[in-house]
């Protein structure tokens, strides 16, 4: 075993060497920054002489704005490229426009009363699942689509091309954009809907469609397309009704009180269903609704 003494004797032997050493390193980067220090005072001028050649507030033009800071100068060029919209401002629009998609279909677009027909007819075969939402969602964003492709034709001709070529502001783009589609939903909007909501917002109507709001006119709209949803799903359901109270009348007089009648009725359901061509007969006449 080492004795005490010579294990004490090492201890403090290291502990001087790492003193010497932090000590020597310390001094090594203080004179490298004393050394920086004075390779830069050069560089950063006279400290009593200003890099400002007139003060502000005496500037005439361009030339003279330009020349009142020799050293911290930012100078931004824009190319508008004839009034077009610049390529980060038309992302931005696109992507606001994107965002904002699913709330102008469902809100301002005749895809909220197509998809709830479509709901009550899938409801009234009692098939469940068939077809599926995504089939149904599918069908009436074409159907929506198909519809309202005139009024997209309006909006891309008398709001997004004079908008692109510079010839309409923002705000004359806004009103621009929104007048056909204020035009698609008026037809299909009740008066008595609109009048709910004057009545409720406190305001007075002059009784022209110019004289409505957007902020009232959407509701209304709204209001006005789940009525006539509802409506035309009650008018589906009135034969399916009636196979099913044959069925279930046949059923209880031959004594099958514990047969499910919805059972027996779906495959009668169904049948008639293609005999009739159902899907071109609603799909059709649902689209004639907006015309």
């Amino acid at each position: 075993m080492k004795k005490p003494a010579q294990t004490a004797k090492k201890s403090i032997m290291r502990l001087a060497i790492c003193l010497l050493v932090s000590v020597g390193i310390l001094w090594y980067f203080g004179t490298v920054r004393a050394y920086a220090r004075e390779l830069l005072r050069p560089q950063t001028g006279d400290t009593e002489v200003s890099t400002v050649i007139n003060p502000a507030g005496t500037a005439q033009d361009p030339e003279d704005v330009a020349g009142l800071n020799t050293i911290n100068r930012l100078t931004l060029t824009y190319d508008g490229d004839n009034g077009s919209v610049n390529g980060a401002l038309r992302i931005l629009i696109t992507l606001t426009l994107i965002a904002l998609a699913p709330i102008l279909i469902i809100m301002m677009t005749s895809f909220t009363r197509i998809l709830i027909v479509l709901h009550f007819t899938r409801a009234a075969l009692n098939t469940q699942t068939a077809p599926p939402n995504q089939i149904l969602i599918a069908m009436s964003l074409i159907l929506t689509f198909f519809i309202m492709e005139p009024t997209i034709a309006r909006i891309n001709t008398e709001a997004v091309i004079p908008f692109e070529d510079g010839t309409l502001d923002q705000k004359e783009f806004l009103e621009a954009a929104v007048a056909p589609l204020r035009d698609f939903m008026a037809p299909q909007t009740q008066t008595k809907d609109v009048a709910l909501f004057f009545e409720i917002s406190g305001r007075e109507w002059d009784g022209t469609i110019e004289g409505i709001p957007t902020s009232i006119l959407v509701p209304a709209f709204m209001i006005s397309e789940l009525r006539l949803a509802f409506w035309i799903g009650f008018m589906i359901y009135i034969p399916f009704i009636v196979i099913d109270m044959v069925v279930a009348s046949t059923l209880m007089s031959m004594g099958m009180m514990m047969l499910p009648p919805t059972t027996i009725s779906m495959p009668f359901k169904i049948l008639l269903f293609v005999l009739a061509d159902g899907w071109q007969l609603i799909i059709g006449e649902l689209v004639r609704t907006f015309y």
